[in-house]
């Protein structure tokens, strides 16, 4: 089926059509016209031209329509689902989890758009302010490019579309090129639920051509992107002077206390380390285990990963799909013959069938293996030894990442010094660095990001702070 580029409210051709295959079978189910410079220039135009119409468009009118969406959402949620266990390889059972949080996403969005305020602020607080009323107020940004991800090709692209719009925004929309047609499904959604001409326009193409005309166009004022650190870095290099927020990368940790429930540990770990087969940013990686139970917990891990059920994702019985393509699996057969060759062992999985990388589990890894200290990516968890909690947050902490981490312990000492110590954007306590709610604040430290996702935070860096100081006189 062919879709087409969305601009100003039209669905319109443009260059040479690019194919969207199944990421299991290789069958093609989709195409989309690539767009050319002057269909992305004629998408920032549009959204440029419809900034004055939704900054002034009341904030009930705005929530209305994003709650329109969230119930579109829901009444084609069938068809979501299969198209994102289709074009993204993503198991079928939790393609439809996928599309239960976009809806969730959209839902508080609508909500957010009523609370978006300012506040007071006492201007006599110092002498030049006497005889000053003040208050401060968010205004939209005005457009926004938003670029996303494979992965996560509804929910991500929600994260990015839903806050934007609450807040006022108009957006020109990027999705991955291997995974754009739940976008485009989006963004029907979101026309037929009301939404006026050009506040969001959507553009598909390779990042170094479409992507950067975007990220260096002086019309947009913020750019927000998933995706990988080097990427990132290039944007902050050629953006210009511009809000940036950046969704990177992690080499997310567990840590394994030797109080905790081991067997629930080792299934928890086994979901978070492979589901979508560990092409998260926040899959589990690193699993250090203190060296009493390390033992036991490894053959529960090992257990709980071949327990994973793996084949096409349309299947409602599979657990682990393809990857994205054969060029990652590549990648990550690489980065484990590395490691092996090192001194690693391979306890599960360490095999390929086409794009499929069975979920594997490394032990005798060292920290500068890059099945460790770069991001996998990829079905591939490896679990340490440590001898002690101490050690467990070190090795933990020793990364350049700082998205999420886990910590499984029923002591509140070890968990307030978990806290304490570990430098993450998020800390999840008795489960996994998985773990993501849609309206809590979401983003990394170090090289793992800048900026916060979760609707009403991302609303907060897609608004500009107005200040206005009143003169009273008598």
């Amino acid at each position: 089926m062919e879709e087409k580029l969305l601009i100003d409210g039209q669905w319109v051709s443009g260059g040479p059509l690019m194919e969207v295959k199944n990421k299991y079978n290789g069958q093609v189910i989709g195409a989309l016209p690539t767009a050319r410079r002057v269909d992305v220039d004629a998408a920032i135009a549009a959204a440029e031209r419809a900034e004055e119409v939704m900054a002034e468009m009341p904030a009930h009118k705005r929530a209305a329509i994003l709650a329109r969406a969230a119930q579109l959402l829901q009444e084609r949620r069938a068809d979501l689902a299969q198209t994102i266990a289709a074009e993204a390889g993503k198991a079928l059972k939790f393609a439809r989890l996928e599309v239960d949080r976009a809806i969730s996403t959209f839902q508080i969005a609508s909500e957010e758009a009523k609370r978006l305020h300012g506040e007071t602020i006492p201007l006599d607080a110092v002498p030049a302010g006497e005889d000053y009323f003040g208050f401060w107020t968010r205004r939209p940004v005005g457009v926004i490019a938003a670029i996303s991800p494979f992965n996560f090709p509804l929910n991500l692209v929600a994260h990015k579309v839903a806050p934007a719009l609450a807040a006022g925004n108009t957006l020109v929309l990027k999705p991955a090129s291997t995974t754009p047609l739940a976008a485009v499904k989006l963004c029907q959604a979101l026309q037929d639920a009301g939404l006026p001409p050009g506040a969001i326009n959507l553009v598909v193409g390779a990042g170094g051509t479409v992507g950067e005309w975007l990220i260096t166009d002086p019309r947009v004022d913020k750019i927000t992107f998933t995706g990988s650190p080097e990427i990132g870095r290039h944007i902050l290099s050629v953006a210009g002077i511009k809000k940036v927020t950046l969704e990177l990368g992690n080499t997310s940790p567990v840590i394994v206390a030797p109080d905790a429930d081991l067997d629930f540990v080792a299934r928890r770990c086994a979901l978070g380390a492979f589901y979508n087969s560990g092409q998260v940013c926040i899959s589990v990686q690193r699993i250090y285990s203190q060296k009493q139970v390390y033992e036991p917990f490894t053959e529960k891990f090992v257990s709980a990963s071949q327990a994973m059920i793996v084949g096409d994702p349309l299947d409602e019985r599979v657990d682990v799909g393809p990857m994205i393509d054969s060029k990652e699996v590549d990648r990550i057969e690489g980065w484990v013959k590395e490691a092996e060759a090192g001194g690693a062992q391979v306890l599960t999985g360490g095999r390929r069938e086409g794009t499929v990388y069975y979920p594997t589990v490394l032990a005798g890894v060292d920290a500068h293996m890059k099945v460790v200290s770069e991001e996998a990516f990829a079905p591939v968890a490896s679990v340490i030894s440590c001898d002690d909690f101490e050690e467990s947050l070190r090795q933990a902490n020793d990364s350049k990442f700082g998205l999420q981490v886990g910590v499984f312990t029923k002591d509140i000492d070890r968990v307030f010094k978990a806290v304490r110590r570990l430098n993450f954007g998020g800390v999840i306590i008795n489960d996994t660095p998985s773990f993501r709610a849609d309206h809590m604040p979401y983003g990394g430290n170090r090289q793992s990001g800048l900026g916060r996702e979760g609707v009403r935070f991302a609303m907060e860096d897609m608004t500009n702070i107005q200040m206005v100081a009143i003169r009273l006189t008598s």
